[in-house]
């Protein structure tokens, strides 16, 4: 998944427990051993669960609980119940900016020996490095995400390569009076933060330190900071976007007002309900800042196996079936989901569903990942914060203001923001 929201727990864990009633799950009883998967709604799921429960052989039984669409309601309801101590929670499907703080509180279990071993078999790179913390490995990549360059080849016949290349581009067309606007995510939420954080990566800067315990913000980071004002200050930036989001932006490509689109793979099957539009719609990888590749910052859910639950064995043993190569092929082709391991782009029937497989692997081949931090939901919350509106940042004082209050953000006591 890509962006996440944020918000605020209520207190009581107890009380808390109560109000997720809506997740009611077994464990162990006369049907034999049930593993509960926990994950977000999704479309083939089920098949993919069928899939497993077939080879399972009756030793045990998956059972698909779903989650909540938006990514602070999953978060919330589960970590609410792992604080819990709650033995029914065994597989869950977390957001990949979530590991760290919950293998920090210990509620999730490290993958070691032959599971970890086939975890990482074939698995690429950053995918991998989203489900670790501190050198060990506490989830398997599910699915990934990458975001890429839109446009319209009807106004654009070459796309640009570069950051400043696609401001340029945008600006001639829209000094033309056509609809060559730039169209992305600014608004103060998870989205700003990932467009941040792949301008810092693009251009070899650092936002905290390996291990995610000190606020860096280098010299780096502040180009990057005035990459991300210029754009939001350019005569062909889209007006709504400092409170524009994924959708947002795609529906004002859809519309016939932008030439250009920073998002995620899905806008392409959305555009495909459109036959006039979509016959111009095409894709290319996300423009370099500076001169070496750019390193876009990779969403996607990871498969954790909970403390608490009664059956780790089985559960280990059901995320090895549930991200396998054949069933994230499912997902790809069927939801549209990005896999993790490498050998599933060279499917066949991965060309239909995904024409862009190839630019989508190409740029997770060189991807970055978010911040490391147990902290990382305050993390988030101060860069959004800092950066609204874009338009706005002042490149020195922004990045020093940044320095001081995330390493606030991560000294806070804590694994609830």
């Amino acid at each position: 998944m890509g962006a996440t929201r944020r918000y605020r727990l209520a207190a009581g864990v107890g009380a808390a427990v109560l109000a997720a009633g809506t997740l009611t799950a077994c464990g162990s009883g006369d049907q034999g051993i049930t593993v509960n998967v926990y994950k977000y709604n999704q479309e083939n799921f089920q098949a993919i669960v069928d899939n497993c429960n077939a080879k399972a052989g009756g030793r045990y039984k998956i059972v698909y609980n779903k989650l909540p669409r938006e990514a602070d309601g999953q978060r919330e309801q589960m970590v609410r119940r792992l604080a819990a101590e709650d033995a029914s929670m065994d597989v869950l499907g977390l957001d990949v900016t979530w590991t760290a703080e919950l293998a920090k509180a210990g509620w999730i279990r490290e993958f070691t020996g032959s599971v970890k071993s086939q975890v990482e078999d074939g698995t690429l790179r950053t995918p991998l490095e989203t489900a670790t913390y501190e050198g060990k490995l506490y989830g398997a990549p599910d699915n990934t995400n990458v975001q890429l360059l839109w446009y319209r080849s009807d106004l654009v016949p070459t796309p640009p390569k570069t950051w400043d290349e696609m401001i340029s581009m945008a600006e001639a067309l829209v000094a033309e009076g056509k609809p060559g606007r730039i169209v992305g995510q600014g608004k103060q939420y998870e989205g700003l933060v990932v467009l941040f954080n792949t301008l810092v990566n693009s251009n070899g800067g650092k936002i905290l330190d390996e291990n995610g315990t000190k606020a860096v913000v280098d010299d780096k980071a502040v180009e990057a900071l005035a990459a991300l004002k210029k754009l939001a200050t350019s005569k062909a930036i889209d007006p709504s976007f400092s409170n524009a989001a994924e959708d947002d932006a795609r529906l004002a490509m859809e519309a016939g007002r932008a030439a250009f689109q920073l998002n995620w793979p899905y806008v392409y099957s959305a555009a495909q309900k459109k036959p006039d539009f979509a016959a111009n719609f095409k894709w290319a990888p996300y423009p370099a800042l500076g001169g070496g590749e750019s390193k876009v910052t990779v969403g996607g859910i990871n498969y954790a196996v909970s403390r608490y639950t009664a059956h780790p064995d089985e559960s280990f043993e059901a995320v090895l079936c549930l991200r396998s190569a054949e069933n994230q092929k499912i997902a790809a082709t069927k939801d549209g989901v990005p896999p993790t391991i490498r050998s599933v782009y060279d499917d066949p029937e991965m060309d239909q569903a995904y024409p862009m497989k190839d630019a989508i692997l190409q740029t997770l081949e060189n991807a970055s990942s978010r911040p490391a931090s147990p902290a990382y939901q305050n993390v988030s919350t101060v860069i959004s914060t800092i950066l609204s509106p874009p338009a706005d940042i002042d490149p020195k004082p922004t990045a020093d203001r940044m320095r001081k209050e995330l390493q606030d953000a991560i000294e806070s006591k804590g694994v609830l923001p």
